[in-house]
């Protein structure tokens, strides 16, 4: 009988943050496949390892994924990953794919399991706890009230258009982006507050535009609510916030 696939969320950072469910499959897979080249670069595995246990022990896949918006040589990552993964499926061992936040939300395990079902083999998804809503809990407010709409947008993309939109705005992925972020933010008056590596030991805090570095970690969500500042968020938060924020 065939494995089976687990895409894993282990959530923003921190490892008590992960689901029971999450530690429970992890356990419970022979294999851990990370999107890294070698566990100790990735992040993801650093995680589980808080609180996972005999992680080291397990069988674990590196699945590179070049850094690039071209199509065709992702897919062709892709494809290698689900072939390296299905020879472990063959030979009736379960795979838990380990990766940050929630699988569903701009992650590139996700286009491993399309192919992996695709092929007849089963896969599944074991959702984590999402970065933004880590951010938002940290920054201690709500990401949106009653009819407000929620926005999540990756920045590495046009953003001036989705800036407008009602409701409150995620930008995720924009560290690479961040100068032009930050200019886009200004030209239409737009507040935000930036978490970089929530959950993690260099977590850091940035209560305005002004105070985000232009080159920040790659993991770092902003969320943009409209007529917001600081002064409404908790004292106890922003003082927190800034004394991490200049560490």
């Amino acid at each position: 009988m065939a494995g089976k696939l687990y895409g894993v969320g282990v959530g923003p950072g921190d490892p008590k943050m992960m689901t029971y469910l999450a530690v429970e499959t992890i356990e419970n897979c022979p294999v851990l496949a990370v999107p890294a080249d070698g566990k100790e670069s990735a992040v993801s595995y650093k995680i589980a390892a808080g609180i996972v246990k005999g992680l080291d022990e397990k069988e674990c896949l590196n699945l590179v994924t070049p850094m690039t918006k071209d199509k065709a040589v992702l897919n062709a990552a892709y494809e290698k990953a689900a072939e390296q993964i299905i020879e472990y499926l063959e030979q009736g061992k379960d795979v838990a794919y380990l990766t940050l936040g929630d699988p569903t939300i701009y992650c590139t395990y996700i286009y491993v399991h399309r192919i992996v079902k695709a092929r007849g083999y089963q896969a599944e998804i074991i959702n984590g706890v999402p970065s933004f809503c880590a951010v938002s809990a940290k920054l201690g407010d709500s990401l949106a009230d009653r009819s407000e709409q929620l926005h999540i947008i990756p920045s590495t993309y046009e953003i001036e258009e989705a800036l407008e939109l009602p409701g409150t705005k995620v930008l995720m992925k924009a560290a690479s982006k961040m100068p032009l972020v930050k200019k886009t933010l200004r030209e239409k008056n737009l507040k935000g507050m930036m978490i970089e590596n929530c959950g993690m030991d260099s977590e850091k805090y940035y209560m305005n535009v002004e105070e985000i570095p232009d080159q920040p970690s790659y993991y770092s969500v902003i969320v943009v609510r409209e007529n917001a500042d600081a002064s409404g968020y908790p004292a106890d938060r922003i003082k927190t916030a800034q004394d991490k924020a200049h560490d």
